[in-house]
């Protein structure tokens, strides 16, 4: 069997490509794989890295603003619009893929768009509450539609598609072999008292920075038995350290753990009571899988601001507060930490609505996807 998969431009449509590429492998392990994606993009490292090899494809999104650059931009995104179903044709027809599977990106739409024209059986997953505009277009012209989340559905005309809703595979260690939150906080040096996570991703996040060298000198100011890991991430490099010199607050402690990168997040969220954090699809996964209570700050600079969206599954759902960044001060989020501090009977709570909302079967729901993609496309041939 040959599966196509095209993805592109971020982690968070490169990651469940690969992860659904190791889904059908462990079912199908004679299975020949080929990855489509722009030549510039994060895929060009990861998907060779994963093993897999890539063909490119030149395209690019059009820039709503209008400034002398993005004129530009748009200019080349016309001129890549007009040779990509040419190369996704060409790519399509080279493989010859039995099926063909999109997890957004800017490069799966021409790809995804020619192999369904082509009559090959095809499918996307949607990793976010509010759909990216390639998935919301190829919505209309796939077999089925695999969601993260059923609330993705009220920005999607779901007359045209059949849908599922599988959840995100992601590909982590978080649910192989966890910790106990007791042996997380032994291997971190701490000892049981309630414990902070806190971060920004692997760049950091300015706002979370900023809030949480607040509540880091708040709760040590007031020696609040309190566990604190924050990851500052490639932006507070050049601050965050020196913030915490000038406050006489070490960088590792019995109590704290502060770092550029957090590179054991499976030892640092089963340690966690609370976390704090963007809402990126993939992070939101790992806090359902893990069970945690959260604090989530959207960042307010995404695609259709789909990050507050995603956050408010876990609002609604009471496993989160959600704060959007402009009314997120230091003030806030200290008050909210210590509102979360003093009850650890609604921190329980929040923990199980996030484990209700985890998806425990992703991989056996996306394998019957492929399952009946495979049938199509055998019964086709």
């Amino acid at each position: 069997m040959k599966v196509l998969i095209a993805c592109g431009g971020t982690g968070g449509h490169i990651n469940p490509g690969l992860a659904i590429a190791d889904i059908i492998k462990s079912k199908y392990p004679d299975t020949e794989f080929l990855f489509a994606g722009t030549p510039k993009g994060m895929e060009a490292k990861l998907v060779p890295k994963a093993g897999y090899k890539l063909e490119t494809i030149k395209v690019a999104g059009f820039q709503r603003k209008i400034t002398l650059e993005n004129i530009g931009r748009n200019a080349k995104a016309i001129a890549y619009l007009a040779t990509s179903g040419k190369r996704a044709k060409e790519i399509i027809r080279n493989f010859g893929p039995d099926i063909a599977i999109g997890t957004g990106g800017y490069a799966a739409g021409p790809v995804i768009r020619k192999a369904a024209k082509m009559g090959i059986p095809t499918a996307i997953h949607e990793q976010n509450a509010y759909p990216g505009v390639t998935n919301k277009l190829l919505s209309k012209e796939v077999d089925h539609v695999m969601l993260t989340v059923k609330e993705a559905l009220e920005f999607m005309d779901k007359s045209r598609f059949e849908y599922s809703v599988t959840g995100l595979p992601v590909r982590s260690n978080i649910n192989s072999n966890p910790l106990s939150k007791a042996e997380a906080r032994r291997k971190l040096g701490f000892n049981d008292d309630f414990t902070v996570l806190s971060f920004g991703g692997s760049l950091g996040a300015g706002c979370i920075n900023e809030t949480m060298a607040e509540a880091i000198k708040w709760h040590t100011g007031k020696g609040l038995s309190i566990n604190h890991i924050h990851g500052y991430g490639g932006m507070g490099k050049d601050t965050f350290p020196q913030e915490m010199e000038k406050a006489g607050i070490p960088l590792k402690s019995d109590r704290l753990r502060i770092t550029e990168y957090i590179n054991d997040m499976d030892v640092c969220l089963a340690a966690a009571d609370l976390v704090i954090c963007r809402s990126g699809a993939s992070t939101l996964a790992e806090l359902e899988a893990a069970g945690k209570a959260s604090i989530l700050i959207p960042s307010p600079i995404v695609a259709g601001n789909h990050q507050y969206h995603n956050a408010m599954v876990l609002g609604n759902g009471g496993a989160a507060v959600v704060i959007e960044q402009k009314d997120a001060s230091p003030e806030r989020l200290i008050f909210e930490i210590e509102k979360l501090y003093k009850t650890p009977d609604r921190v329980e709570v929040m923990s199980e609505c996030a484990k209700k909302l985890c998806v425990t079967d992703t991989n056996e729901r996306i394998l019957e996807v492929i399952d009946k993609l495979i049938a199509k496309s055998r019964a086709g041939k």
